[in-house]
Parts: C-alpha cells; structure tokens; sequence
C-alpha cells in the first residue's frame, strides 16, 4: 500500500497494491499491520455506505463532537467523487485549510481523515456509492456540520450550483466560537 502525505496535516491518500488478470481484479483495502507499519493507527468499529444517483451532489461538510468524534477512512467503489476534508482542529498548524482527492472506482484511491475534521464530497458521475469506515459509532446528538460553500473554509468545489440536501444547505457557517477540536501534537 502507498501512502501518500497530502498537505494537510494528518490526511493522507491510500493507494493500495492492486491485482489484477483477465478475471478482474483483487486488492486489500484495509490492513491494520501495514497501516501501524506506516504509522497509522485506528481501529475501524461502523461501516457506512452511501448511494448518490445523481452527478453534481455534495454530501457534507459533516463531523462527529465531543467522545463520539470519528476517524474516517473513505473510499469510492462505484463512480467517482471529489473527495474533501476540512481541518477544524483548533491550533492545528493547517487550522480552517482543506484538501481534496480525487476518489473513484478505477483509482481505487481512499483517503484517511482523523477525528477534528469535517468531511464531505462532490460526485463527478452519476450512480455513486460511496464506502466509509469509522472508529468510532454513530451518535445523532453529536452530529455536527458546516456549510458547503462556507466563504471562510473556501472549498473550490468546481461547481456553481450542486445539489444538496436541505439539511446540507441550510447547515451553519463556520463560527470559531463553536470549534469542537484542539489539535494535540503527537
């Protein structure tokens, strides 16, 4: 598996070994040895999927607060996604900075994001399904998110006029006052 450091950090881009012959193709998407051999430790406890029918959506920004906060590692198996994550941990070196890859079924590309991040996507195709794990259970009371097009987060979704859910649009704008993460040095 490549790990690749992108420039916020603690995100990274997976890009795993894939085998593949006339029959298809064969590939690990997860392993925790490898990930601990590249100094990256999680233990994976929910999987999530999602299904986008039409291209043009935003998902997000979504993030989990307080003891239900959640490391995610997302990938794209049907489709293909901008894929975006939000660094919101407050003295963090990239604080308010975003990254987004480009995660679909024929890269096979995932991206991890730790806990203090909101995350969210763009579909570029139609028919999308979207896989995420989490290390930690999904909890409603701790849902939180920040609006798509925030002027102060500034994420360059390369779209004008996506479609969102109206949880999603009416969603609040980034306000320091509500940040629920410290960034801790490791």
């Amino acid at each position: 598996m490549n790990v690749i450091k992108t420039d916020v950090l603690d995100v990274y881009i997976l890009e795993p070994q894939v085998f593949g012959d006339k029959r298809g193709y064969f590939m690990e998407s997860w392993s925790k040895k490898k990930m601990e051999e590249a100094g990256i430790f999680y233990d994976f406890v929910q999987d999530n999927q999602s299904f986008s029918s039409t291209k043009g959506t935003i998902r997000g920004l979504h993030f989990q607060k307080g003891e239900f906060s959640q490391a995610k590692l997302v990938r794209c198996t049907k489709g293909a996604v901008i894929d975006v994550a939000v660094d919101i941990r407050k003295g963090s070196p990239t604080y308010k900075k975003w990254v987004a890859a480009e995660l679909s079924e024929e890269n096979k590309r995932q991206l991890m994001i730790p806990r203090g991040f909101a995350h969210g996507f763009l579909t570029l195709t139609d028919e999308v399904e979207f896989l995420y794990k989490a290390d930690n259970l999904y909890n409603f009371e701790s849902e939180g998110s920040i609006r798509w097009n925030d002027p102060e987060i500034g994420v360059n979704w390369g779209i004008e006029n996506p479609i969102v859910s109206d949880k999603d649009a009416l969603a609040p704008f980034f306000d320091e006052k509500n940040v629920y993460f410290n960034y801790e040095v490791k």
